[in-house]
């Protein structure tokens, strides 16, 4: 069993994006381990694995657009199943 089970994937579209300020902010308030948060001041990919990808969904959805979202359940995946 995975402690984190969802691995959540996004980019968000925005103005003055500071990916060192995302970071931190998952790192310190939504449970995990995985995270990268990469790009510039106008497009951040996220990459987290997590049990709770609503939270970083909600968070992200605030500081621009999301979009490809992708949340795959990776113990479904280690079992063969579709994540």
């Amino acid at each position: 069993m995975l402690q984190y089970r969802y691995d959540t994937q996004l980019l968000i579209d925005g103005d003055d994006l500071d990916e060192q300020s995302i970071n931190d902010y998952i790192r310190d308030n939504i449970p995990g381990d995985s995270l990268l948060a990469v790009g510039d001041d106008m497009l951040i990919k996220i990459h987290y694995h997590t049990n709770l990808p609503w939270k970083v969904l909600e968070y992200c959805a605030t500081l621009g657009d999301i979009y490809d979202i992708v949340v795959e359940n990776m113990e479904r995946q280690s079992s063969g199943l579709n994540g």
